[in-house]
């Protein structure tokens, strides 16, 4: 019998209800916010592949298009691959939820949300979240939840939580926040250059926002909560991990790790497995152990050699202090014919940066199903090659890592870019990783923002991002004990840390941020240290990026697109583009510039062209048909198309809707026998207006005058100017 519990979060207009949907699944609850309406569900295999020592957890979200009674476009009209939003919205879900599951549980988990009521006034991301946490907490999979996400904004200096898609317009923060009972547990953003103390402010006023969440999905549990299953977790045998720890001491460990390169340390650790894989061999035999217990010791051992080293003398593996960075260097203008490329180090990463601009007309339109912002002009894109670690692998489009990277480094640099009043340019970024040894998408940042440089970009202030760590030793009860936040994390760190907490921002404040953690929480007071050592670590780098280029430069490299920026009568619009677009074309093949013109009806019209002579050509047209006149003028000389062909000669058009007959004999300085010698329907041809007549209106064109009078105008390249002194005689120069 279907029996259907509802919780209501009233703060937020949240309800959660489950019972009646998705009953075979381990947990499945729906979440209603507004008339924007989730179905988020999680189940768990109950067995796992042998020899597998991974935990795959696996969340997707979906938007389905009937959720805003839409069809999908396309032929298929169906849902294809996930759209970048549906991939950042599954990272955004999965990075909270990963680090409350035991240690040692290594059953696939898969969580699942489905968009499928769209109010296009509500975002369904934080749904997707929360959704998810109360779906783990019902079901009986193994999870020590609740969590809770909110989105802060701030609007008028006031902080708003779970804002509406219209109030994230004017919203100078936007906040995800994700956080327990007790502490946070995962945070990303964006911010328009926040200050650390009103950042922190932010943080606090999120942890307050997201504990009715809680209370409601404890509430939910209480109601229809099942038993927690008891699943076998993967852990090394007594046996196994007293051999391994007596063969690879954590001395040993430490001093294979501590003082070496990267691909050395790497070494080092392999032969030391191999040392213990004989003992345990000789010892146990080889049907008593498998490579598990070693993965799964060697895991414990390392992460104890990097915490214990760093907590307790303020060493770590590369004999940096927790404090200091990696060698920084940069240099800008790296490539030829790109409009702008850095390329940028800090220690073993490495990336090339490159700027490309271009009419707004490249601006990235988005499917928006929940509502929103329908395009963006600016877009960062992040590539990983299997070579940047030193590997041979895949090399395949971008993955939801390489997505969300990329997402990460965009949102950090968008806060300093000039309004498009200012820059009418659609931009893109490319950052090639090179080489990666911890945080590549902050190098990204820097990298990127040294481009924008280069390229001309008037950005408002440079952007540095860093990464900060997290080394600590816990109490028999698993609490913290001793702690020390290290900056610059390495990859290793990284993987052995407890924490990558990546800031970025100006001198002025942070305008990017995300948080990561592999403990089940972390203090505020930890936190707050870490996000002030970022701002000195980055204030750090911003003098070192502006060593290589200390102000974006004043002119566009000559291979990027000149603009000129022209407001015509919001009237004459339709007119500018002509019917199906006939006389928008027409301006651009003739003339060789791009013509945009603004989306908000303001008659604002953006003119791209490499060619100055192109540019002004355009610029003439369009002001002969939408300024002041738009006849054409008898005398003048006009950049035409030819629009047909008769036996007598060719018709013209040289302004839009304005055509005149260029006869045979004025095509050419010499007999021509047919038109279709000298032209053809369709050519782009210069011509001068040798008459008009009075009575019928008739326009009189001539092509030969026109190149007449321009050969007038052009000098032999051999010929003098009147006043230059005579070369002098070879023959007189080496007589000396």
């Amino acid at each position: 019998m279907k029996q259907k519990y509802n919780v209501t979060v009233a703060e937020l207009g949240m309800t959660f209800s489950t019972g009646s949907i998705a009953q075979l699944a381990g947990g499945a609850v729906n979440v209603n916010v507004g008339e924007t309406n989730i179905i988020v569900s999680a189940c768990a295999s109950r067995s796992m592949r042998p020899g597998q020592d991974f935990f795959p957890l696996t969340v997707d979200y979906r938007e389905k298009y009937a959720a805003a009674g839409r069809f999908p476009g396309g032929y298929f009209k169906r849902e294809g691959r996930p759209s970048e939003k549906e991939i950042l919205t599954s990272r955004l879900c999965d990075r909270p939820c990963r680090p409350l599951f035991p240690d040692g549980f290594l059953n696939e988990v898969q969580i699942i949300g489905q968009l499928m009521s769209c109010d296009m006034i509500n975002d369904a991301d934080m749904s997707m979240v929360n959704g998810a946490s109360a779906a783990l907490a019902i079901s009986d999979i193994p999870w020590d939840g609740p969590i809770a996400c909110v989105r802060v904004a701030e609007i008028d200096d006031e902080f708003v939580a779970n804002p509406t898609i219209e109030q994230m317009f004017e919203s100078t923060l936007d906040l995800v926040y994700v956080g327990t009972e007790k502490e946070m547990l995962m945070i990303e953003g964006s911010a328009d250059q926040i200050t650390e103390e009103r950042f922190i402010e932010a943080l606090e006023f999120g942890q307050k926002a997201i504990q009715p969440i809680i209370v409601a999905i404890k509430d939910l549990v209480a109601q229809c909560g099942k038993e927690k299953a008891v699943f076998p977790l993967v852990v090394a045998s007594d046996e196994a991990r007293a051999i391994i720890e007596r063969v690879a001491t954590l001395e040993k460990v430490s001093a294979a790790i501590f003082g070496f390169e990267r691909n050395v340390r790497d070494a080092n650790v392999k032969a030391l497995k191999a040392e213990c894989k004989t003992a345990l061999t000789a010892e146990l035999g080889e049907d008593k152990f498998t490579d598990v217990d070693i993965s799964v010791v060697f895991e414990d051992l390392q992460s104890k050699a990097y915490t214990q080293t760093v907590v307790e003398s303020d060493v770590r593996s590369d004999k940096r202090a927790a404090k200091d960075l990696r060698p920084l260097s940069s240099e800008v203008s790296v490539l030829p014919r790109v409009h702008g490329s850095a390329l940028f180090q800090r220690g073993d990463t490495q990336t090339i940066a490159i700027a490309t601009l271009g009419p707004t007309k490249e601006a990235q339109r988005l499917d928006a199903l929940t509502g929103g912002v329908t395009s963006k002009s600016f877009m960062l894109h992040y590539n990983f090659p299997p070579f940047s670690v030193g590997e041979a692998g895949r090399f395949i489009g971008p993955g939801r890592r390489e997505i969300g990277h990329g997402a990460l480094a965009e949102r950090s640099i968008v806060p300093v870019l000039p309004p498009e009043d200012v820059f009418p340019y659609s931009i893109r970024i490319v950052s090639e990783i090179m080489a990666s040894n911890g945080s590549t998408s902050m190098a990204s940042i820097c990298g990127g923002c040294l481009a924008l440089m280069d390229a001309g970009v008037p950005i408002i202030a440079p952007v540095a991002g860093i990464s900060c760590g997290l080394m600590t030793s816990n109490k028999e009860d698993g609490s913290i004990d001793k702690w020390t936040t290290i900056t610059d994390i390495l990859g290793e760190e990284d993987h052995f840390g407890d924490m990558d907490f990546k800031l970025a921002g100006t001198t002025k404040g942070i305008t990017g941020f995300q948080l990561d953690l592999k403990i089940k929480g972390l203090p505020f007071e930890i936190a707050k240290t870490a996000i002030f050592q970022a701002r000195d670590a980055r204030i750090e780098i911003l003098k070192s990026m502006l060593e290589s280029i200390p102000a974006p430069r004043a002119d566009l490299s000559a291979y990027a697109p000149r603009i000129q920026t022209i407001q015509i009568n919001p009237e004459k619009i339709g007119m500018l583009i002509g019917p199906g677009g006939k006389t928008i074309r027409r301006i651009t093949e003739t003339t060789g510039a791009q013509v945009d013109i603004s989306d908000d009806d303001s008659g604002k019209v953006f003119i791209y062209s490499n060619n100055a002579d192109s540019l002004n050509r355009a610029l003439s047209e369009i002001d002969a048909l939408c300024g002041g006149g738009s006849q054409i003028e008898d005398g003048k000389i006009y950049n035409g198309r030819v629009t047909g062909t008769k036996d007598f000669g060719a018709f013209v058009e040289c302004l839009p809707g304005k055509e005149g007959l260029v006869h045979i004999s004025e095509l050419a300085d010499f007999r021509v026998k047919r038109t279709e010698d000298v032209v053809k329907v369709g050519d782009s041809i210069t011509v001068k207006c040798i008459g008009i007549d009075e009575r019928s209106g008739k326009v009189r064109l001539s092509r030969k005058a026109a190149m007449a009078e321009q050969e007038a105008e052009t000098p032999a390249a051999d010929e003098a100017p009147a006043d230059a002194a005579p070369e002098a005689d070879a023959s007189e120069e080496t007589k000396d």
